[in-house]
């Protein structure tokens, strides 16, 4: 394991950990989530940190890999999506056709960002619609369990399937620079460590 593959698998657990908090709560980290949104688009960034903008925009990401590999009060659902996110990922990989239209999804989607924002409804619909006809159609498919009355509300459904989006965007950037899935069993202490060290810096770096 090493610095590089903990900050990709910690973007999947942010997108994982953000889609649980909108199902739950009805709300989520608005910090997190753009940054997450940011990085489906940053297709041919020259390093794993600047597709998510800096170490410092994955930290909730770092913060949930260290408390699921560490703590006794690990969540359940949020480690089962990112686990299932890791799969999906790769059954996206041996079909060249979806693949190649959720690259058309992401990149329609790039103009409504230019137009109107990251941060836009519109943006996360859009993205909603994509993994709705892309990933959705796959198998497994990544179950969400939360509060009713958040996910029958339209705005809020399309934010989840946008973080499970960038969910598997980080899952396609772990597996490109090596990372496994069984790399979670077999390195679990190393996983956490170095996603401790990671966070250390990008509090440093940001004076906090």
């Amino acid at each position: 394991m090493n610095e590089e593959r903990v900050l990709a698998l910690a973007g999947v657990f942010q997108g994982a950990s953000l889609a649980q908090q909108l199902a739950t709560e009805g709300r989520c980290d608005d910090a997190a989530f753009e940054a997450s949104i940011g990085s489906v688009f940053r297709i041919d960034a020259d390093s794993v940190a600047s597709v998510y903008g800096g170490v410092g925009k994955v930290r909730r990401g770092l913060r949930t890999l260290v408390s699921q590999f560490e703590d006794a009060t690990r969540d359940v659902a949020v480690m089962r999506m990112a686990i299932t996110v890791l799969r999906l990922e790769r059954s996206l990989s041996r079909n060249r056709g979806l693949l190649d239209r959720l690259r058309e999804g992401i990149v329609s989607t790039q103009r409504q960002v230019e137009h109107f924002g990251i941060e836009h409804p519109n943006v996360a619909a859009r993205l909603a619609e994509v993994y709705a006809g892309t990933l959705s159609t796959l198998k497994p498919r990544v179950m969400v369990t939360g509060n009713p009355t958040h996910l029958q509300q339209k705005g809020n459904v399309d934010r989840v399937r946008a973080a499970l989006l960038a969910s598997v965007r980080s899952a396609v950037l772990y597996h490109q620079i090596g990372g496994r899935q069984w790399h979670l069993l077999i390195y679990r202490k190393q996983c956490a460590m170095l996603a401790r060290g990671l966070l250390t810096g990008s509090t440093l770096d940001d004076g906090g």
